[in-house]
């Protein structure tokens, strides 16, 4: 396919913005972009208090590539390595978590140390005198940094510093880890499931507040029950702060949903199904945000929620919860979606629980959102089987400023997408 073809992908002028289906369908086109896509540009690994320790280790699988996070022993650095045997190509962590001083290659039993040098090996008089250990360590990836305690690789070597990437995401970190006084912890656990939709499906998904209201109308009338709230309708506290947040756009593909809560955020904001016993912790905590950061930033901190997108993968939600969710490319209409709850380090018991409960309850597995929105997403996918309708319509909002419930998130990850697939801008080299 021609990259003029490939940028009539998404069509827009001053009125209109679409996007072609077959984006979402064709196989030529998941594999052109498994190369410009996600091999040109960062991809997010993991978090650093995932391998909190020295000799800490969790692995991962990267658009299809085995890789391994480690935390030196030596240096206490975090690095990420391909998880193949410099040798004869065996995975070296099979597990999915833990922590090692060797790491030993189950096949022929080659051993290598924290820093991916090669320590041990069986018989090794038996190779030839040009032998030499420093050739055959584990292989770091192209490129690996942190913002924040955020992981990010590329496999482009030649990818621009972390730092320029983000570009406005930065803010949005910057807000995230503040509030909870600079020490962000992975809750132990994940949530791992697929989906059989076009993996771009959910990163419209994740910050599209227009399907809210008809999607999770369950979730807002139990969040108005518990919290005796008003139930959702055109005048109600739902509506309101979903039509008037603001969206922005945060340069290259990233983008952002912010908008006030009118529920409860066990970050500092209370709520009645928190129950009374947890208020008084709650206020202590609002009082300290402000006056550590003043009152404009805290009560952002405190009563906004935000559903960030990080192109092309990563969503960040800080919403009822702070939820990390990662979904990688299988097929054309499938993902895998993996996601963790995450908190302040220095959280209480108490108010841990709190977190937990409201992640399950809307964002877990057998949550009210994230059933929903399998559903959607999977339906949308099996619509585009219908044929007879060419383009997607993302047109709203063009018109207007841009409310939570439009659009302007959404053009800013096709975009992204469709320079990227037409080479305009750089693009990682292929496997």
């Amino acid at each position: 396919m021609l990259d003029s073809d490939l940028a009539r992908l998404v069509d827009e002028d001053l009125t209109r913005f679409r996007v072609d289906r077959a984006a979402m369908t064709s196989q030529e086109i998941f594999e052109i972009e498994t190369v410009r896509v996600f091999e040109s540009v960062w991809i997010y690994l993991g978090h650093e208090s995932e391998v909190a320790n020295p000799g800490d280790f969790v692995r991962r699988t990267v658009v299809g590539r085995p890789l391994m996070m480690i935390r030196s022993r030596k240096s206490n650095a975090v690095r990420a390595f391909f998880n193949t045997c410099p040798h004869r190509g065996a995975t070296i962590c099979r597990q999915d978590a833990g922590n090692a001083k060797v790491f030993q290659c189950f096949y022929h039993a080659w051993s290598f140390d924290s820093d991916g040098a090669l320590i041990g090996v069986p018989d090794e008089a038996g190779y030839p005198p040009s032998f030499d250990r420093a050739d055959f360590g584990l292989m770091p990836v192209p490129r690996c940094e942190s913002y924040r305690g955020f992981m990010f690789v590329s496999f482009n070597p030649n990818v621009e510093p972390l730092v320029d990437y983000l570009a406005g995401a930065k803010e949005y970190i910057d807000l995230i880890v503040d509030a909870c006084d600079d020490r962000i912890e992975v809750i132990a656990g994940k949530n791992d499931h697929g989906i059989e939709a076009n993996w771009k499906l959910l990163a419209e998904n994740s910050f599209d507040g227009y399907h809210a209201l008809p999607t999770h109308e369950t979730y807002f009338k139990y969040l108005a029950k518990i919290d005796k709230t008003d139930e959702p309708g055109d005048d109600s506290a739902s509506s309101s702060y979903l039509a008037n947040g603001s969206v922005r756009d945060l340069g290259n593909g990233h983008a952002v949903i912010e908008k006030f809560s009118p529920y409860g955020r066990p970050l500092a904001k209370w709520a009645p199904s928190y129950g009374e016993e947890s208020r008084a912790e709650i206020e202590q905590l609002r009082a300290r945000l402000v006056k550590r950061f003043g009152t404009e930033t805290a009560i952002r901190m405190m009563d906004n929620g935000r559903n960030l997108l990080i192109f092309p993968n990563l969503v960040i939600n800080d919403v009822m919860s702070l939820t990390v969710r990662l979904f990688m490319p299988v097929r054309p209409d499938r993902m895998r979606v993996t996601a963790w709850a995450y908190a302040p380090a220095s959280e209480s018991p108490l108010l841990r629980a709190k977190r937990l409960d409201a992640y399950l309850t809307f964002l877990g597995p057998g949550g009210f959102a994230a059933p929903d929105d399998v559903e959607a997403l999977e339906s949308c996918q099996q619509g585009y089987a219908a044929g007879g309708i060419r383009w997607n319509e993302l047109t709203r909002g063009m018109a207007r400023e841009p409310r939570a419930t439009d659009e302007l998130q959404m053009r800013a990850f096709w975009r992204r997408w469709r320079d990227l697939m037409a080479n305009r801008v750089l693009a990682g080299a292929a496997r």
